[in-house]
């Protein structure tokens, strides 16, 4: 049984979420050759500031510190 995991940034709808579910399963159905109800996605949804990338949050608005003289 495949079992996708996708984390994602919050935000998106539930149709797309839907639409991004269906092609997953459809991918691996052809692949792998499953039936589609074997297949599992789980979408896990990370809300804005609570994503990092190079120790900077995602999404959150970057300040510019001030230089010194």
């Amino acid at each position: 049984m495949p079992i996708i995991h996708i984390n994602l940034m919050a935000g998106r709808s539930k149709e797309t979420k839907q639409a991004l579910a269906e092609q997953l399963t459809k991918v691996v159905v052809d692949t792998l050759q499953v039936s589609p109800e074997k297949v599992r996605v789980l979408l896990h949804e990370v809300e804005q500031g609570q994503w990092f990338v190079g120790g900077r949050p995602i999404g959150v608005p970057h300040t510019t510190a001030k230089k010194t003289p």
